[in-house]
Parts: C-alpha cells; sequence; structure tokens
C-alpha cells in the first residue's frame, strides 16, 4: 500500500533528545512498540508501555550489550516483504511480528573520535545493531518507515501528525535516501579513523552541513558549501557570504596564519594579497597594507591577527570592502564598522583544520598535503659570495610567506614588514617581475634595498639582472635549475645577495 498506518515501531536510539513528541504521538496512536535498555527505560518513563527486544527474541542482551537486536525476529520483522505470500507465510510460521517504523540514533563515533578519547573508547562507539537495522529498514522502504538520526525527529512528528499516523510511499523513500546518507557519513568516518595510520589509497569524504549560496563563480552556476561553517567563525554583520568571498576568505586566513605572534594585516583580491603589513598596532599594519595598493583594495577581504579596536575600525571605514575578519572585535569596533549594513565581519574562532586539499579535475578528483612548509632564516643557502644582512634575511622571511600564497608565477617585492608589490599569475616571470616594479612606482615605493621572492628558480638570469637594475639587494628563491650559476654570477658580480630555499611553492 502506497500510504501504511504506523502499528509498531522498534526504537534504540543513543540521543533521547526531543523523542518526547514522538512518544507521546505513538502512544495515542497505540502503536506497539518495541524497545532496549535505556531506550526502554526513557520510554517507559513517558508513560508508554514498551515490549523488550529480549521479550521479542527471547535472547538477552549479550556481551556488554554489544548484541541486542542482531537476532532473526527482529531484522525478520523489518525485512520481510507484505506483498509477498512466502514471506508473509514464513513470518507466520516463525511468529515474526511486522515492524512498520524503525528509531535509531547511532553512538556518537565522530564526537568520540573528536573529543580525543582513548582508542578503546573510540572503537566502542562504532555502532554494529543500529547500523544494521537502518540498512534493513531502509531497503524495505516499501513497507517500513525509518528514522536514522535525532535531526528527523521534527519532520517525523509533524508527517505522521499530519497523516493521522500513516506515512506514505514518498515518505518512506525519503526517509530511507536519509538514513542511507546517514549510514555512508557514518562509514566514512570509521574508515578515514582507521585510513589515517593504515594509508590505504581511497579518497572518502562525507559532509552532512550544506548550505545553499545566492550562486557560484558568476550568477548562473548553482552553488552550495559543505561545512561546519559555524565551527570557524561567528558572522557579527553583514549579507550572507558568496562562493568568491569563501574563496577569498579561504586564501586569507591560510596566508595571515604565517605570522603567528606578531601583529600583521593583509588585503586579498581574488585570492592573491595586494597588501601585507606587519606593525606594533592593527591601525598601523593596515595603514601600511593599504598603501601597497589603494586601488586594488577597494571590494577587498580584509584580515587581522589580532583585535581590532576603535582606532584600526575608524580607519578602515571609509573603505569599501566585503569581508573584514579577526579573532576579535572590541565593542567601540563594532559600532563603528556595523555602519555598513552589508559589511561581513567575521570573528574567527579557530585556525584552518585538515592537512589535506581536495580539487575536482578532468573526470576525476585530485588529492594532495596542504603545503604546510614555510622556510626561515635557518632554511637558507646562501648561494652568493655576499650574505644577507640579519635586516635582509628577516625582509626575505617576509616576502616568501607571501610567495607562497601567491598565484604563480609570481614575484614580491618588499622590506622586512611591508609589501611593496607582487606580479601575479603570469604566464613568464619576467613578466611577473615587471609586474610588480610597474606597480610599486606607481604607489611610490622606492626600491632601493627591497628584496625579492620568487615562487619558482631562475632558469636564466634576467630576473636577478632587472631586479638588480631596480635596486633590489637580496633575492629568496628556491633554487634547482641547471642554470643557477649564471644567476648567481650575476648577483656575485652586482653585489646582490641571493639565498635558496630548495622548497618550491607553485600555486596553480
Amino acid at each position: 500500500m502506497a500510504t501504511k498506518k504506523i502499528q509498531s515501531a522498534l526504537i534504540s536510539v543513543f540521543y533521547k533528545d526531543n523523542l518526547e513528541p514522538i512518544i507521546a504521538l505513538l502512544k495515542k496512536n497505540g502503536v506497539k512498540i518495541y524497545s532496549t535498555g535505556g531506550t526502554q527505560k526513557f520510554i517507559e518513563e513517558q508513560g508508554a508501555e514498551v515490549i523488550p527486544v529480549e521479550e521479542l527474541t527471547s535472547y538477552p542482551s549479550i556481551f556488554g550489550g554489544r548484541v541486542k537486536t542482531l537476532h532473526p525476529t527482529v531484522f525478520g520483522g523489518i525485512l520481510y516483504r507484505r506483498d509477498n505470500d512466502g514471506d508473509v507465510a514464513q513470518a507466520g510460521e516463525y511468529n515474526i511480528p511486522a515492524i512498520d517504523l524503525v528509531i535509531v540514533d547511532l553512538y556518537p563515533f565522530e564526537e568520540t573520535v573528536a573529543s580525543g578519547a582513548a582508542e578503546a573508547d573510540i572503537i566502542e562507539k562504532i555502532d554494529i545493531g543500529g547500523i544494521s537495522l537502518i540498512r534493513a529498514a531502509a531497503k524495505n522502504f516499501k513497507d517500513v518507515t525509518i528514522i536514522a538520526s535525532k535531526d528527523q525527529y521534527a519532520e517525523l512528528e509533524q508527517r505522521l501528525t499530519a497523516q493521522d499516523g500513516a506515512t506514505t510511499l514518498a515518505d518512506r523513500r525519503y526517509f530511507a535516501a536519509q538514513a542511507f546518507q546517514v549510514s555512508s557519513n557514518y562509514d566514512t568516518h570509521i574508515f578515514n579513523y582507521f585510513n589515517a595510520e593504515e594509508s590505504i589509497s581511497a579518497l572518502k569524504v562525507s559532509e552532512t552541513k550544506a548550505k545553499a549560496l545566492r550562486y557560484g563563480e558568476n550568477p548562473h552556476q548553482n552553488a552550495h558549501f559543505y561545512g561546519d561553517m559555524e565551527a570557524l567563525f561567528d558572522q557579527l554583520n553583514g549579507k550572507e557570504l558568496s562562493y568568491n568571498n569563501l574563496v577569498d576568505v579561504d586564501a586569507a586566513v591560510n596566508l595571515i596564519a604565517e605570522f603567528k605572534g606578531e601583529t600583521a594585516f593583509a588585503i586579498l583580491k581574488h585570492t592573491n594579497a595586494c597588501g601585507v603589513a606587519l606593525a606594533t598596532t592593527v591601525k598601523e599594519a593596515y595603514q601600511k597594507a593599504f598603501a601597497a595598493d589603494t586601488t586594488s583594495a577597494f571590494g577587498g577581504v580584509l584580515i587581522t591577527n589580532q583585535t581590532v579596536d576603535k582606532d584600526a575600525a575608524e580607519e578602515m571605514h571609509s573603505l569599501f570592502f566585503e569581508v573584514l575578519i579577526a579573532p576579535a572585535f572590541t565593542d567601540e569596533a563594532l559600532e563603528v564598522l556595523k555602519g555598513k549594513k552589508n559589511r561581513i565581519l567575521l570573528l574567527q574562532k579557530m585556525d584552518l583544520p585538515g592537512t589535506k586539499m581536495i580539487k575536482t579535475l578532468l573526470n576525476g578528483v585530485i588529492e594532495q598535503d596542504k603545503d604546510l612548509a614555510t622556510e626561515t632564516k635557518a632554511d637558507f643557502t646562501v648561494a652568493t659570495k655576499k650574505a644577507p644582512t640579519e635586516a635582509e634575511k628577516d625582509a626575505l622571511v617576509f616576502a616568501a610567506k607571501i610567495c607562497k600564497h601567491t598565484k604563480s608565477n609570481t614575484i614580491i617585492l618588499s622590506n622586512g614588514d611591508q609589501l611593496f608589490s607582487s606580479g601575479v599569475g603570469q604566464t613568464s616571470r619576467v613578466d611577473a617581475l615587471l609586474q610588480a616594479i610597474d606597480k610599486a612606482k606607481a604607489f611610490g615605493f622606492d626600491l632601493n634595498g627591497a628584496v625579492m621572492a620568487s615562487d619558482a628558480f631562475f632558469p636564466f638570469p634576467d630576473c636577478v639582472e632587472i631586479a638588480g637594475k631596480a635596486g633590489i639587494t637580496a633575492v629568496v628563491q628556491p633554487g634547482g635549475s641547471i642554470k643557477d650559476q649564471l644567476s648567481v654570477d650575476y648577483c656575485d658580480a652586482n653585489g646582490i645577495a641571493m639565498v635558496m630555499t630548495g622548497v618550491r611553492h607553485f600555486k596553480h
């Protein structure tokens, strides 16, 4: 039958929250309820009669509760086909009662892993009976309604109330789809827990929180964000984040993470930094970052790793920007910044988690480790006769951090606490350098004594020649070209210091 009245239910849940209305509804409709352990006690406390599963199976709960519902009488009651004469006859022969509704809430495996619990406790949270009940009931959705998570209690209550204790075939198919989503997500997290040590070559990704975005990169593209944004940010003001906002926010958060322990400010546009600076206050850091490119900052994403106070807020308030991210805001700063209702203010609550990156490509997916390498002065190998000064080394570290997070081919020009300019996403490293030099001059920066960072080696000496003539006195690059010596020779002949890191940071 397309519409089926619920006459019997099996309930076995970990979390009982918000289950009370369901119990009241089942009790009101005279539904026969089967249950186990703590769930049975909870249902009885609601004033409903319960038949223990042990009474149904003639078997006690054994092995410390590991085996309770795994029995032919239970699974027969769920799986037998009500329109199959043979199944119906066998159900009668073995006294197997029909079970029309199964409500399960699985052991909290994910939460237990996240809590840092011991492995023994984690393993005990791998649900066996519950996951089996879900699959069985979902498979037989023609006859059985499956509720596989506490998140679906309210929806079940709504439908049973509206339909006088019955579900339609469409309802049951919908809940079955939800059930397989729950079970596949559960198994994915279990696999990934084990695979952290085993490293089996298989990619399993499951995100259950989905948010529809206004559109994708362009208005004609649909888009969703899958993940727990609320765990990372509190949005304090502004419109909803768009697809492009999210891409820029991701780039901003990754860049600012390079400057722990310092007061840093960055301004990004289309994932590239157009301003980065260090200072003693957020206001001063913002001023220096803004000065690097007062044109591109318009409509950008701003980020700092320190508390935004009133002075900083007032300084940046006149600029039109899309997003500002910070770990904290003073009340006075928020009062100023909220003066523009669409301005997005994000309070960052935690560092970005995870060590892997995933991207769709061609007819598949590529996965890689995140680029977590960041070079310090200790990683520099001096390649030239002239070694950089300590101040130049500091500047080279600063430039290299920005270079790592800028689209290839890229060149970064800076001193030790301020980005002067960048050449980004060019098909030629020479073009990237020329773009950076022209941009620095356009915004009034004197490059005499500045440093240069490159995301890849120099196959020819042309870049160091151009940089030297522009006033650059120190260079950092990964090295590794068979013609490295040509660039070294030019630097030696012209008093330029060069260090190599041995680490390339392409960003495609």
